[in-house]
């Protein structure tokens, strides 16, 4: 990493905010997973609240807006994948939510998951894997590997070369 500026090294660097020992195995537990525990436990906690007490036949303002909320979500993600995307939309709004609390935790003085590379790998990885099963399940597996050679044979490796490069440009996207 001499290359590399002061800055990045910096952000590169994952702290480690805990640190275990069973046995006589050492763990450390690094920041961003501490932060993740805490934003999964304060949405756990907002979802407990939200929907404690929500009635078909006398919504409050509460249920409206929550309502709200999830429909417009699911409108969003249904325009853009259309019906064979629609089983997606879940998977895609808690993905959603999780990068919007990420990002905003660092109002509240925590360092963002985000910032950590090893996170942004793991959701770009998450969300490889999903899309090229979806691929995969979509097409059945002969046209899944018969899409390598769209739109021309002479593109295969070039296709293939994407499935690598479509992780690492998600990660970085999200990353920076």
């Amino acid at each position: 990493m001499g290359n590399l500026s002061k800055d990045l090294q910096a952000q590169l660097h994952v702290k480690t905010a805990i640190r275990l020992r069973l046995g006589g195995v050492r763990i450390g537990i690094s920041e961003s997973v501490v932060v993740t525990w805490i934003i999964m436990a304060a949405l756990v906690l907002l979802v407990m609240v939200m929907t404690h007490g929500l009635s078909a036949e006398h919504p409050g303002k509460r249920q409206l807006m929550l309502e709200s909320a999830m429909g417009w979500c699911h409108d969003f993600f249904y325009g853009i994948l259309g019906e064979d995307g629609a089983r997606y939309i879940p998977y895609l709004t808690t993905v959603l939510l999780y990068l919007a609390v990420s990002n905003l935790i660092g109002l509240a003085g925590f360092k963002p998951p985000t910032k950590d590379l090893n996170v942004t790998i793991g959701l770009a990885l998450m969300s490889i894997v999903l899309i090229e099963y979806s691929g995969w399940y979509q097409k059945g597996a002969k046209g899944f590997f018969k899409s390598f050679a769209e739109p021309m044979p002479i593109m295969t490796p070039i296709n293939i070369l994407e499935l690598g490069i479509r992780p690492l440009s998600l990660c970085m996207r999200l990353f920076g």
